[in-house]
């Protein structure tokens, strides 16, 4: 078969271009190793717009030894991404906030439908890996519960589909339990019934499977990771007709038990774990703070500050790291506690205030996720 001369030029010049980006240095003068060294301290999200400098630079960075790399030398930091939704127009959001700067990063758009239910998501990452997952939802045009799972890289700022979950839902738990994501209840294509149907999803290998079901359905209202158990509660709602139900999954064993009578009846907020400890911000009143104490299934006060309600209005979203607390409110303030243990062993926090911008006020988070980028 007859090769024309100009199919043959183009292909060859096709090579050259191919090759010498593959020998392109990461910076000219220097050896790729130390240019690997100044990448890996570009901080987040400034990765993402390096990567349009070159060739070299974009492979460097999409490469999944660099995060590896990035790890093992500690230069991830903690950032906290919020799932926000415009009251107005319940337009949704994700934005990113480095809490040493007070900075404010916008997200690309997630790739789902626009009619939605932003309450309806669940949302978990995996924090030293760098990734979110936003789970199901309800689509508002349809009231329909969707089955879609969507991840976030921070490493290449940028959202992607992965596998769908095995069964529509919405208004769910979800959490991150040594590293699987678990799907836990919510509301169904029977909007006024319960699930008790639990999923399981290996992001090695981007598969779900079934987990044992729940004893009850239970509608979401909070959960919590500690270790390699999963604490779901359906908290106290009104009018306070029926006490809390609560439900506790094992991973290891697969199975779930019944919630304590003293934690469900004292989970009377939004949970956050700290060095496996659980706290809860009460919704109710001035917001205190309670520790649960496993030993005695009882929830004691925190001391120190009070939580600065008049600044931090409903709804929340919060998360912690590191020994602190961080609470985000309508209008995406973000209330940043300091968890202490005092002299006579009781626990007690401080409390500052880091105001977001006045271009937010119509905005009410839905989600906190903490991520090393």
């Amino acid at each position: 078969m007859e090769v024309s001369q100009s199919s043959t030029s183009s292909s060859s010049s096709q090579e050259t271009e191919i090759s010498g980006r593959n020998t392109q240095p990461l910076i000219p003068g220097l050896p790729d190793e130390i240019g690997e060294l100044c990448l890996l301290h570009v901080p987040y999200p400034y990765q993402a717009l390096v990567r349009s400098v070159s060739y070299s630079w974009n492979k460097a960075i999409t490469d999944p030894g660099f995060a590896l790399c990035k790890k093992s030398l500690s230069l991830s930091l903690p950032y906290l991404f919020i799932f926000s939704f415009h009251k107005p127009t319940a337009r949704i959001q994700w934005q990113a906030l480095d809490p040493r700067s007070g900075r404010w990063f916008v997200l690309p758009p997630m790739p789902c439908p626009k009619a939605v239910c932003p309450q309806a998501f669940a949302c978990t990452s995996l924090p030293r890996q760098g990734k979110l997952f936003v789970l199901g939802g309800m689509r508002s045009d349809t009231e329909t519960p969707m089955q879609s799972t969507i991840m976030y890289r921070a490493t290449t700022n940028q959202w992607q589909l992965a596998s769908p979950m095995l069964t529509p839902r919405s208004f769910f738990a979800s959490g991150n339990v040594n590293g699987k994501i678990m799907a836990v209840g919510g509301t169904g294509a029977n909007i006024n019934e319960t699930m008790t149907a639990v999923e399981c999803y290996d992001p090695e290998s981007d598969t779900w499977t079934t987990a044992a079901k729940l004893r009850m359905g239970l509608a979401r209202y909070d959960s919590a990771v500690m270790g390699s158990k999963m604490y779901v509660t359906e908290g106290w709602t009104w009018p306070f007709m029926f006490s809390p139900r609560g439900g506790v999954y094992d991973i290891n064993k697969d199975t779930w038990n019944l919630m304590s009578d003293g934690m469900k009846e004292g989970w009377t907020g939004i949970s956050i774990v700290l060095e496996g400890k659980v706290f809860v911000i009460s919704e109710h009143g001035d917001c205190p703070m309670k520790q649960y104490n496993p030993d005695d299934d009882t929830w004691r006060y925190v001391g120190g500050d009070k939580f600065p309600c008049e600044v931090m209005h409903r709804p929340f979203a919060v998360n912690g790291v590191e020994g602190k607390i961080y609470v985000v409110s309508s209008g995406l303030n973000v209330a940043i506690g300091r968890v202490y243990e005092e002299q006579n062993g009781g626990i007690s926090a401080e409390w500052k205030v880091m105001t977001a911008p006045r271009a937010f006020k119509d905005l009410a988070p839905s989600s906190c996720q903490v991520v090393y980028a």
